[in-house]
């Protein structure tokens, strides 16, 4: 072994034994490129252009280096993306420039305010979503208020900032600040602060007396409105992590308004005020909320497909069958979707949260499927009900012993008569009929009827009792069944009225007709 080798050895060794980090790994030199030779030319040209005119400067594109310098084998690509980085390093170094700076802001109470969306993660339902937060930040006290969206539309845009000003009490008096989002901003002109607004958003910025400020756009301009973006990182690091598991969106908005009010308690920096004593600064210098409400959703008028169904948004939503080949005017909304039927509301949907699905209500197909029973068992309607956990295992049980007992024709459609009640009865009360009638073996829907009445009294007796009940063991309780027609009949009154008489209709049997005359009895010929 050479004697230097020995001797690095042994340093490294040394090195080892004395400390138990290892060393941190050199920096390798920069690979050697084709456009090295040509580095020095075009720092140079590009000095030069600091002093030149501004409309007769260099650009990109390599056509000096090839005429002058036969640099062939480089590449736009390459000559671009030195040039990207080295002219500002130029200019900085010449004096012609600083390094990106940013100036501290003052804001008044009750003045201003910064607007945007952020996406996050979700488990809804026991799959993982990702839904848009919006989030509404007053610049003075920091005060935020969040609301949770299936998708960051128009709607959702109207519905966060109607939230918003509820929540807050009255609506800021001098700009709100926005980046330029496709539900506010038509297009951008030019490279000033001029914008061609949506025709729903001006509509609302004149109904709510707002005055928008539009930021730059690109990343460059996200520093304009950094309050309410680092507001967002915040809210998502310290509350969505890890990651709710809810219901529904109403059950995660829920935590969300009981997230902003614990934010209420904290401190910004240095301040010395909390969020919530800086914010009962400024609320009585809020304008006043508009007396009438602007209609956040968006409006279709539609027709009903054969399928009683309407396509809104890449997405089909049942509607009751007998709307079928009729015009219904539906109202989108961020969360939700209504239809309406000459100003009366026939359905409401969850609005879905992807592309080409599909959201059917069983009841909305009852009507039809009592004449196509056969139809009922493959319907999807069915499916997506036993999924939601409507049609439960008691349904089935009962609808398999009415078509055993009947047939499956009959005995479907008495399961489908037995589903018609959950228009008038609750569905527990139903659940508790079906229950108490297979039991009893009364496979009718006029059985199921009377045992979920029974259960609904049952259960509003027990509302309006006492509390305390006697201990023990109730006794089992054994099922009958009794006819709804005596049931009728013993809740009316007595009947006074005597009974009926055929007693007048004798004298016309003393009219009757002589033998070979054509007079009657008792008459002069």
């Amino acid at each position: 072994m050479p004697p230097s080798t020995k001797v690095a050895l042994y340093a490294a060794i040394r090195r080892d034994a004395t400390s138990a980090w290892p060393e941190p790994r050199k920096k390798l030199p920069p690979l050697p490129t084709r456009l090295d030779p040509y580095k020095e030319l075009i720092d140079a040209m590009l000095r030069d252009d600091l002093r030149a005119p501004p409309k007769q400067r260099h650009t990109a594109k390599r056509d000096r280096l090839v005429d002058e310098h036969a640099a062939e084998r480089i590449s736009y690509g390459m000559v671009r993306d030195y040039v990207r980085l080295r002219r500002e390093e130029i200019r900085i170094a010449a004096g012609y420039g600083t390094e990106k700076a940013f100036v501290p802001q003052s804001h008044r109470p009750g003045v201003e305010a910064e607007v945007d969306f952020g996406d996050v993660s979700v488990r809804l339902a026991g799959e993982t979503v990702k839904c848009v937060l919006f989030s509404f930040r007053m610049s003075y006290s920091g005060k935020a208020v969040h609301r949770v969206f299936a998708t960051g539309g128009q709607e959702a845009f109207f519905e966060g900032h109607v939230h918003a000003f509820s929540v807050l009490g009255g609506i800021p008096t001098g700009k709100v600040r926005y980046d330029n989002l496709n539900s506010a901003v038509a297009q951008v002109l030019g490279f000033n602060r001029a914008r061609v607004e949506t025709e729903r958003w001006t509509a609302f910025r004149s109904h709510y007396g707002l005055e928008a400020f539009y930021c730059r756009p690109g990343i460059e301009g996200a520093h304009e409105k950094g309050g309410v973006e680092g507001q967002i990182g915040y809210f998502r690091r310290n509350h969505f992590v890890p990651v709710p598991e809810v219901d529904s969106l109403a059950e995660l908005n829920e935590l969300v308004d009981r997230w902003d009010q614990e934010d209420d308690g904290r401190r910004i920096r240095s301040r010395l005020r909390t969020i919530g004593e800086s914010f009962t600064i400024e609320a009585p210098l809020l304008k006043p909320l508009p007396l009438e409400d602007f209609e956040t959703g968006r409006l279709f008028s539609l027709r009903v497909n054969r399928y009683a169904q309407i396509g809104v948004r890449a997405n089909h939503y049942s509607v009751p069958a007998r709307l079928i080949g009729r015009q219904v005017r539906v109202v989108l909304h961020a969360s939700e979707l209504v239809v309406y039927d000459h100003g009366v509301e026939v359905a409401r949907h969850e609005r879905l949260m992807g592309k080409a699905q599909d959201r059917f209500v069983l009841d909305h197909y009852l009507e039809l499927l009592i004449r196509k029973p056969g139809a009922f068992p493959g319907s999807t309607a069915l499916e997506q009900a036993k999924a939601a956990g409507k049609f439960t295992p008691v349904h089935e049980a009962w609808w398999a012993e009415a078509c055993k007992l009947h047939g499956d024709r009959d005995g479907t459609r008495a399961l489908i008569q037995v589903l018609l009640l959950s228009r008038h009865i609750g569905h527990e009360h139903l659940v508790a009929g079906l229950a108490s009638a297979l039991r009893a073996g009364a496979m009718t829907s006029d059985a199921v009827a009377l045992e979920a009445r029974k259960a609904a009294e049952t259960d509003d007796r027990g509302a309006v009792s006492s509390p305390l009940k006697p201990s023990g063991p109730r006794p089992a309780r054994v099922p009958k069944v009794t006819s709804l027609t005596e049931r009728r009949l013993a809740k009316l009154p007595p009947d006074t009225r005597p009974m009926p008489s055929v007693t007048i209709y004798d004298q016309l049997l003393r009219r009757s007709r002589s033998h070979g005359r054509g007079h009657f009895e008792g008459e002069m010929p």
